[in-house]
């Protein structure tokens, strides 16, 4: 399938950044697993901090030794996909429910490089997904009230008929962002919500973005250095 070959082209070429004895990050979602099935059947001889539980199952299963984020290193480089890519390398993640611990793994490394589909670049963030908002449980319909003045369009994301609980115990509110949203200014004035304990714009964080198309080639976006 065209989403398949994409996804592998842009797994292919992550796992050729990652070099014999690195400790790097992982996140979550079908680009990474992919990224960890690689580096599996290819014995890389690697240790990896993960972002989810299901990744970290996967790392496990392919002979990758897990890591904590102790303190006592920090990561070479971490690899993880994304919902949107917008020109300047600015992304929406969250889709998958692990965005407080994928940003968590991807400040501790010294390089983040995006691994995914040419279908997620978009010109402007939002125009085509959510915004995921992560909340603590307690008194989570007020803290929506309190969002509505930057994000109006809030939804209690969930997991059949009862709510999606993320790996850390908290709920996502999926959010839509105005058309005229500035994500600088969202990304800060969202930190300021109380109940708010992350959020799925990640501003600044990636050098490089791998890109899969469907006949399998890969494009490469970079971020420009100030």
């Amino acid at each position: 399938m065209p989403q398949s070959r994409a996804r592998e082209a842009a797994a292919a070429a992550a796992v050729e950044l990652v070099e014999p004895g690195m400790t790097i990050g992982l996140g979550s979602g079908r680009a990474v697993w992919k990224v960890v099935e690689l580096l599996g059947a290819a014995g890389a001889p690697v240790r990896a901090a993960v972002a989810s539980e299901r990744t970290g199952q996967l790392a496990l299963e392919s002979g990758i030794e897990v890591v904590e984020l102790d303190g006592s290193l920090e990561l070479d480089l971490t690899l993880d996909g994304a919902d949107e890519v917008d020109p300047e390398l600015r992304l929406i993640k969250g889709g998958g429910g692990a965005l407080l611990r994928e940003k968590i793994v991807i400040a501790a490394a010294r390089r983040f490089v995006v691994v995914a589909e040419s279908e997620k670049r978009v010109e402007r963030l939002g125009e085509g997904f959510r915004l995921p908002v992560e909340v603590v449980r307690f008194a989570w319909s007020d803290t929506r009230r309190r969002l509505g003045r930057l994000l109006p369009d809030a939804e209690l994301r969930l997991d059949g008929s009862d709510p999606y609980v993320t790996d850390e115990g908290h709920l996502i509110l999926d959010c839509v962002m105005p058309h005229d949203a500035d994500p600088g200014a969202l990304d800060r004035e969202l930190h300021a919500v109380p109940g708010v304990v992350e959020h799925g714009l990640f501003l600044g964080l990636a050098e490089r973005a791998l890109l899969g198309t469907p006949d399998g080639r890969v494009e490469v976006l970079e971020r420009e250095r100030p």
